[in-house]
């Protein structure tokens, strides 16, 4: 019984062999397969022309998927794991919305049933864990998170404030009848989307919009070059230590470290 859970373990959860990698592909398919089936059958003719089709088909997806789910928590030696991670909550949600319409069936709920469905596409966020440049984006996005919360307050800063004076400048009558309105506008302008609900009337008023709208392009600018800095810098790895202050952060070309400035050993 142990070898058969060993077994089960290096298929599913590992893609060093064989028969990991033909796992990896068949699931990958699957997933693609069940969350078209659930767009197309969200279009009103084909539901209408082929949905016993795509009934069949997601339960069949959903069989499926529940025996991949329960063999995981056999197979890995402590379920709770694989249970409350992010990938095992996601599998969850794939596939309770099938077993709900069994419990609440009837017309009157087809919209509530509707909305259930919606988290079928959940599937395709496990195409993630497939994805070797998905830890890759998951490092950096940790190493910079403290530079992007930085610069994310600075931004919540800028639109409170112009978005203060703007409800003193325009006022009322141009729509910016309240500060949280005013703010509203300045994050829609900043961001560069102008939905046009709101607008300023005044010279005044439209020139400082006309400076928000370019201080817009900024907005993707800044964050993409701290996410990208910290991509090449995760890209070259975490190759060295610190014999100094023992920060293993430093890249396999530093000379010093970049944290206390000790000179690093040379590779050999």
């Amino acid at each position: 019984m142990g070898k058969i859970k060993d077994q089960l373990r290096k298929i599913i959860f590992g893609t060093e062999t064989l028969s990991g990698r033909l796992f990896d592909i068949l699931l990958i398919i699957a997933i693609i397969s069940s969350v078209l089936i659930v767009m197309l059958d969200s279009v009103l003719e084909y539901h209408n022309a082929y949905g016993n089709i795509f009934l069949k088909a997601e339960w069949i997806f959903t069989i499926l998927f529940t025996i991949e789910y329960l063999t995981r928590i056999y197979c890995i030696r402590l379920p709770s794991s694989y249970i409350f991670s992010f990938f095992g909550i996601i599998d969850f949600l794939a596939i309770l919305p099938t077993y709900i319409s069994l419990i609440i069936p009837g017309a009157a709920v087809f919209s509530v049933i509707r909305i259930l469905r919606v988290l079928r596409v959940f599937r395709v966020l496990k195409l993630v864990q497939f994805m070797g440049e998905a830890e890759l984006l998951k490092k950096a996005m940790i190493a910079s998170k403290r530079k992007i919360f930085v610069y994310l307050f600075f931004l919540l800063n800028l639109v409170i404030v112009l978005g203060s004076i703007m409800y003193l400048i325009e006022g009322e009558k141009s729509g910016f009848d309240s500060i949280p309105r005013s703010i509203y506008w300045a994050i829609v302008t900043l961001t560069t989307v102008g939905y046009g609900d709101i607008s300023p009337t005044t010279n005044l008023g439209q020139f400082i919009a006309a400076i928000i709208m370019i201080m817009g392009y900024s907005i993707i600018a800044v964050p993409t070059g701290i996410v990208t800095s910290s991509m090449n810098f995760t890209k070259d790895g975490y190759r060295k230590t610190c014999i100094i202050c023992n920060d293993d952060r430093q890249t396999r070309l530093a000379k010093f470290c970049n944290k206390c400035g000790a000179k690093m050993p040379e590779e050999s």
